[in-house]
């Protein structure tokens, strides 16, 4: 697939570069200036958002400012920039409009992620394959950062791509991911909502416990679905410095306490 690169733009300490590969749009952080390789933290946006949702450019902004990471964020398929075809628009107002009768949630977002996922995963590959030929990124160390519907893309790809060794993910039930969620080896940690009204917290708890990881953490908080406080980006930080490696400053604290 034909690989574009726009102008890039830097503000704050942190470089924005737009590209294409084929028809999937993306944006790539990297700290101002960069030169030669790094490691590459890719970013997975949540359901009906795109690849410069405000969650994702506040957590790239920070990797890439303060961690010296590359980062790489694109629209999902039917979302962003990409075009929507009519079954999946068809499909996804039959979902809300289920969702608003009342109808438990979980098997109405499993199979939104079954119908994006297949594309998902092959659209990240191709992109981290690309990313990794250029001179700035180069083929080092791989994160996944993905929460919602980030994560029921995320767990495919983790499952099977083994050039990823590390990922936070997140704010999402078990309900059809158990099986690959075993197949998920990489130290995870793992974002849950006390008291999120969309994915139960039992059901939350239960595919923290399906993940294969030996390694893996949960962190939980209160607040609904939208809520996770702001200081999870610097666990973040600090926990992918720790697996993928770069800037030694990237590891101090933040304050709040959100380890159970």
């Amino acid at each position: 697939m034909p690989f574009s690169l726009a102008p890039q733009t830097s503000a704050d300490g942190v470089t924005e570069q737009s590209f294409t590969l084929g028809e999937i749009p993306g944006v790539l952080f990297t700290p101002q200036d960069a030169t030669g390789p790094r490691p590459l933290i890719l970013m997975g946006h949540g359901g009906g958002q795109h690849k410069k949702a405000p969650g994702v450019l506040a957590g790239a902004h920070r990797f890439a400012a303060e961690g010296g990471f590359a980062v790489a964020a694109i629209d999902a398929p039917h979302h962003g920039d990409r075009p929507k075809d009519e079954r999946f628009l068809r499909f996804a107002g039959d979902m809300r409009a289920r969702m608003a009768a009342g109808e438990d949630p979980a098997e109405l977002v499993s199979a939104m992620h079954d119908l994006l996922a297949g594309q998902a995963v092959a659209d990240w590959q191709a992109v981290l394959t690309a990313l990794q030929g250029l001179d700035h990124v180069g083929a080092g160390p791989v994160g996944y950062w993905g929460v919602s519907m980030g994560c029921g893309l995320g767990l495919p790809l983790l499952a099977a791509e083994p050039r990823i060794g590390a990922a936070v993910l997140g704010l999402l039930g078990v309900h059809g991911l158990a099986a690959t969620a075993a197949r998920v080896t990489v130290p995870v940690q793992f974002l849950l909502q006390w008291d999120d009204t969309r994915v139960p917290r039992d059901r939350a708890l239960a595919l923290f416990d399906a993940l294969g990881s030996a390694d893996k953490t949960l962190h939980a908080n209160p607040g609904d679905h939208g809520e996770t406080p702001a200081f999870e980006t610097g666990h973040a930080l600090q926990f992918f410095t720790r697996h993928l490696g770069m800037r030694s400053d990237a590891s101090r604290e933040d304050t709040g306490n959100s380890l159970l």
